[in-house]
C-alpha cells in the first residue's frame, strides 16, 4: 500500500473528504456565520488553527489517554485551545470577534474537530496529525470563505441570500455542484476504459 503524498492529502481534505461539503460536519457555524467573506475567513482561520493544534496535542498524548475517557479529554483539549483563540480574537480583532459572537466558543462542539481527533490524531504520529489538521481545516475554511463570498455577492441583487435560507441554498448549490463534477469524472473514466481495452487488444 503506497503512502499518500501531500498533494493526495490535500485533494482528500479539499474535495473527497471535505468536512463540511462531504461529511456535513460543523454545519451550525457554516450556515450561521457565512453571511460575508470576512466572517467566513475569520471563523475558517480560527477553526483551522484549533484543528491543527488539537490534532497535534491529541497525537502527542494518545499513549497516556485511557480509552474510557478519551472523548472528554479531547473536548477538554479543544476547549482550552478555543479559549486561547477567542482571547486572541478579542485582543487583536475585536470587530471580527463581535461579528462572530458565540460561534467562536462553539468551535468546541464542532464535530469535525472531535472526529479528526478520534479517527486520525489518536492513531497516528504528530507530524501526520498536523498535516491532517492542515488539509482538513483548509478544506473547511475554504468552504466557509466560498459560501461567504457567494452569499455576499448574490445579496447585492437578492437580499434573501444574506438571511438564513440563503445559507441553506448556498450549501445545497455547493453540494450539487460537487456531485455533478464527480459524476462527470466517473462517466469520463468509465467511457475511457473500453477504449483502452480495445487499444490493448489490437
Amino acid at each position: 500500500m503506497t503512502t499518500p503524498t501531500i498533494i493526495d492529502r490535500f485533494k482528500t481534505g479539499l474535495w473527497y473528504e471535505n468536512p463540511g461539503l462531504v461529511q456535513l460536519l460543523g454545519l451550525c457555524p457554516l450556515l450561521a456565520v457565512t453571511s460575508t467573506f470576512i466572517n467566513g475567513l475569520g471563523l475558517g482561520i480560527a477553526t483551522l488553527a484549533v484543528l491543527v493544534m488539537s490534532n497535534a496535542l491529541v497525537s502527542a498524548t494518545r499513549r497516556w489517554i485511557r480509552r474510557e475517557i478519551r472523548i472528554p479529554i479531547y473536548v477538554l483539549i479543544i476547549a482550552s485551545l478555543v479559549t486561547c483563540t477567542e482571547l486572541v480574537f478579542k485582543a487583536w480583532f475585536p470587530a471580527l470577534d463581535r461579528s462572530l459572537g458565540i460561534f467562536i466558543p462553539l468551535i468546541v462542539t464542532n464535530c469535525a474537530i472531535v472526529a479528526r481527533a478520534e479517527i486520525f490524531a489518536s492513531r497516528n504520529s504528530i507530524g501526520s496529525s498536523i498535516v491532517d489538521g492542515i488539509v482538513m481545516g483548509t478544506g473547511f475554511a475554504l468552504l466557509l470563505i466560498a459560501i461567504g463570498v457567494f452569499r455576499e455577492f448574490v445579496a447585492m441583487g437578492w437580499m434573501l441570500a444574506i438571511l438564513p435560507p440563503g445559507a441553506f441554498f448556498s450549501l445545497a448549490l455547493a453540494i450539487a455542484a460537487k456531485n455533478a463534477i464527480d459524476k462527470r469524472r466517473r462517466e469520463a473514466r468509465s467511457s475511457a476504459l473500453p477504449r483502452r481495452s480495445r487499444l490493448i487488444n489490437r
